[in-house]
């Protein structure tokens, strides 16, 4: 990687600043429009259903009646220290429902998109150097099928047959009360990660395909087999390299609906997530909840983007990513 390439990844990150301070700009406005005080979520329940407290009192002191850009820099503030206020429904801490959900949706996301990653990219590839075969076909159906089979109901038939008819493993959630062990937490996993990655492999698999298919009609690719190159160096130096720039680009944007899009699976399987937490929270208009929420998909979304960029760079370095 040479200087200008560092200098272009550096850029790119950077740009990511106020590209946040605009999107907690948005956050902020909203909250501002809420119904009632938007920031009495930031006082402690039992604060509030005190007899003895002076809700005026603690607004004045806490800064509440200050300017909207003062309250603005103090509410940024305050997120930087892990202070995110209180929900408006159970009253628990944000911060502290983050640290149980959180966790529990990136270790679904991440499992989904490994197993969609292999199984897509994989057949992808296989669908693409035989093409026109019956394993062409065949991939070509088992790909339509998936995209075509809604999530809950591929979830509903997991259950049905793994857990119910043949009982290898659980019907959902995430933990047994009292057993903590990697075994007891694999047996959750396996089923709703294995439904979310099917969901996702069927599109990745097309992806693939597509994009092999095309490189491998390209001038460089006819002017390495013409020198005498075998068809595994071609496919192995040549070809799959670049083939997977379009891929990792689609993995990387899959990252952020992931995250905060979870809600049919996380609902079938009773996965403790951020998907449900974001559900519950818009269904009880449970605001601070759904703009910390909003606030973290979209940080993760240009995270995404910025990895986009540079897995781009790193497998093409002739790809300019400044233009």
């Amino acid at each position: 990687m040479n200087k200008d390439s560092l200098k272009h990844i550096l850029k790119k990150f950077l740009s990511l600043i106020p590209m946040l301070i605009l999107i907690s700009i948005v956050i902020f406005g909203a909250l501002q429009l809420t119904p009632g005080n938007p920031l009495t979520y930031q006082i402690p329940p039992e604060l509030l259903s005190s007899s003895t407290f002076d809700l005026e009192a603690y607004e004045k002191a806490m800064g509440l009646d200050a300017p909207v850009y003062v309250q603005y820099f103090r509410w940024i503030w305050n997120i930087l220290r892990g202070e995110l206020g209180y929900s408006l429904v159970s009253g628990a801490p944000i911060v502290n429902m983050l640290r149980t959900r959180l966790p529990a949706t990136m270790e679904l996301a991440l499992c989904g998109i490994l197993i969609s990653s292999v199984f897509g990219i994989c057949l992808g590839i296989l669908a693409a150097i035989k093409q026109n075969t019956l394993l062409d076909y065949g991939c070509t159906a088992l790909s339509v099928l998936a995209i075509s089979i809604p999530e809950f109901f591929m979830g509903i038939i997991g259950i049905t047959i793994f857990s119910l008819k043949l009982g290898w493993l659980p019907t959902g959630g995430r933990l047994v009360y009292g057993d903590n062990s990697f075994g007891t937490r694999l047996a959750h996993l396996i089923l709703p990660a294995v439904v979310m990655g099917l969901a996702l492999t069927g599109a990745l698999m097309r992806h693939t395909r597509g994009s092999l298919l095309d490189v491998l009609t390209r001038d460089y690719i006819k002017t390495a087999r013409s020198k005498g190159l075998s068809e595994r160096k071609v496919y192995l130096k040549h070809a799959f390299r670049n083939a997977l720039i379009p891929v990792t680009v689609l993995l990387c944007f899959r990252i952020p609906g992931l995250v905060g899009g979870s809600v049919v699976i996380e609902s079938v399987f009773g996965w403790p997530g951020m998907g449900g937490m974001l559900l519950d929270a818009i269904s009880g208009k449970d605001y601070p909840v759904v703009m910390i929420t909003a606030m973290i998909i979209a940080f993760v979304t240009l995270i995404a983007s910025f990895l986009a960029d540079l897995f781009t760079m790193l497998l093409d370095p002739r790809v300019d990513i400044e233009r």
